[in-house]
């Protein structure tokens, strides 16, 4: 690590939340799903009907249990798929299932502008990634995005006795990175463990993204901003700081 942390600065570190904060996972798989329907009935002949229950199915039962470590990570989603296909097309569960991932990884790539304001952040603050969810399913993500070269350090709830809002999950990034809570911030779209757990930790702010725009009404976070790419303006020298500061 060739930062260390300066006492003088107002912050050292950053920690992001990973799904609809960085990568827009929601959207990105509906896209991916609704593509899929096209696909279902162009290609490979189902109804429309079908194909829209067949596509609504998955993304419901993928959502509400991403990973089972009893399948391999890819065969997984070709089990849902087999599961939600009508029964006489249940054969093309497995390539159904490797387009689905390959759709789903081009829409949820970080954007241009998203690359360039992690670039830009990291040469003046340490980084974090702290994600909830399954070990596998999030570093399936990490790593086919290409994540991990943006963050000195990344922690996976998966892969550890806690998940936010756990206050030591953050104060184990702190730990990792050699910096103190209160010189660090986090960034994310939950209020109920990204906010409130940087808030538990005693981090120096906590920065909310949330989902709809008219979400926007807690006063739990110190700041909030529409999408990530605005975080610089509620940084240290911002003149938006400044005058919530004054």
């Amino acid at each position: 690590m060739d930062r260390i942390y300066d006492e003088n600065n107002d912050v050292s570190a950053i920690f992001f939340d990973l799904d609809n904060t960085l990568i827009q996972t929601r959207k990105g798989d509906s896209k991916a799903c609704n593509k899929l329907v096209k696909i279902l009935v162009h290609e490979y002949g189902l109804p429309m009907d079908a194909a829209s229950d067949s596509a609504s199915a998955f993304l419901q039962a993928f959502r509400a249990k991403p990973d089972d470590e009893s399948y391999a990570i890819d065969e997984w989603p070709t089990h849902l798929w087999r599961n939600c296909l009508p029964k006489n097309y249940r054969h093309i569960a497995k390539n159904i299932s490797a387009q689905w991932l390959t759709l789903r990884f081009q829409y949820l790539a970080l954007t241009p502008d998203v690359i360039h304001l992690l670039e830009s952040l990291r040469e003046d603050y340490l980084l974090g990634l702290i994600t909830n969810g399954p070990s596998r399913a999030q570093w399936e993500k990490i790593q086919r995005l290409d994540l991990e070269k943006y963050f000195d350090c990344v922690l996976v709830s998966g892969d550890h006795p806690w998940e936010k809002p756990d206050q030591n999950i953050f104060l184990e990034a702190c730990k990792l990175l050699n910096v103190e809570a209160r010189t660090c911030i986090m960034v994310g779209d939950k209020l109920e463990t990204d906010i409130k757990g940087g808030k538990d930790a005693e981090l120096g702010g906590t920065v909310w993204i949330p989902l709809q725009y008219d979400e926007m009404v807690s006063d739990l976070p110190d700041f909030k901003i529409q999408k990530v790419t605005e975080l610089p303006e509620v940084l240290p020298n911002s003149p938006k700081l400044k005058k919530r500061a004054a």
